[in-house]
């Protein structure tokens, strides 16, 4: 039997699951709407589908590293209960293998990229949601490399609450380079140093700490003295390398990092959730109003 794009759209509709899902579905079971629907169910792909409007800010972020290559990534879950799952944790490090290995360009492109079992990244997520009965999304990551006069430093926090994956220059000291991500876990720094804060990020900063300092009735001929002394805080406050290091606070992290003739080249900091804007669900007012239907 043929399948018309009406009866894909219909399929769509009564599943939610994406159009080529669709389209094979009914290809696969010769037209049969209720047997699409039933090898939509059976893939995890219209299940997952109806909890597309749910909210997963929870999860972990996992680091994973081969060599000279390493990705930092975040998988998000409903309820912290299930990001501890060992089929989510499985999940987890199939993810971070993929990823690894095939270093896709984007999360679209990797969610269309084939795995080993021949399923698209989408299809094994969708089976794990099938499976754990929550939303589940592979929500960011990023790829980074070095040489082998280079180290990385990877720390997760709070069983991967945070993740920060660092690549130090000039030393292969990997102890030094997990004590920067550490750092980077604990401050959360925007940026390596002054270099990389955008021209406009600094004006706009001028701007209001300049109108503070007059609203403070500061005379006129003073404020854009004090304004740059301000400003030397705020580059402590965004600015790894401007920062004291947590380990020691009597130096900062530039002098530490030079004192091992290393320089950082980048790092990636992911915390679970940032945001994403978490449903609060009040569980009283939701018993009371099953009770009143």
């Amino acid at each position: 039997m043929a399948v018309t794009a009406q009866m894909v759209k219909e399929l769509r509709e009564k599943t939610g699951a994406g159009m080529m899902d669709c389209k094979k579905a009914l290809t696969e079971t010769d037209g049969d709407m209720d047997k699409a629907i039933d090898f939509l169910r059976e893939k995890g792909i219209a299940k997952a589908a109806n909890k597309s409007d749910r909210i997963a800010a929870e999860g972990i972020s996992a680091i994973e590293v081969n060599g000279n290559e390493a990705v930092i990534f975040e998988v998000n879950s409903e309820t912290d209960f299930v990001a501890k799952n060992e089929g989510f944790l499985n999940l987890t490090r199939e993810l971070g293998s993929h990823l690894l290995k095939n270093k896709p360009a984007s999360i679209e492109e990797a969610l269309e990229q084939k795995m080993d079992n021949g399923s698209s990244v989408q299809e094994h997520i969708n089976t794990a949601i099938a499976k754990i009965g929550e939303k589940l999304t592979l929500r960011r990551f990023s790829v980074a490399t070095k040489t082998d006069n280079d180290a990385f430093g990877a720390y997760l926090h709070m069983g991967g609450r945070i993740g920060v994956l660092t690549v130090l220059e000039g030393t292969t000291d990997e102890s030094v380079a997990k004590d920067i991500a550490m750092h980077i876990a604990a401050v959360n720094p925007k940026y390596v140093d002054r270099s990389a804060v955008t021209e406009e990020e600094i004006a706009r900063e001028r701007e209001v700490l300049t109108q503070q300092a007059l609203n403070e009735g500061k005379p006129e001929n003073i404020v854009a003295k004090m304004v740059e002394g301000r400003l030397g805080k705020f580059f402590e406050d965004i600015c790894l390398l401007d920062q004291s290091f947590v380990k020691d606070p009597d130096q900062k992290v530039r002098k530490f990092v030079e004192s091992k003739g290393a320089t950082v080249k980048n790092f990636v900091r992911y915390e679970v959730g940032e945001g994403i804007e978490k449903r609060q669900d009040n569980f009283a007012e939701e018993v009371m109003n099953q009770v009143n239907k």
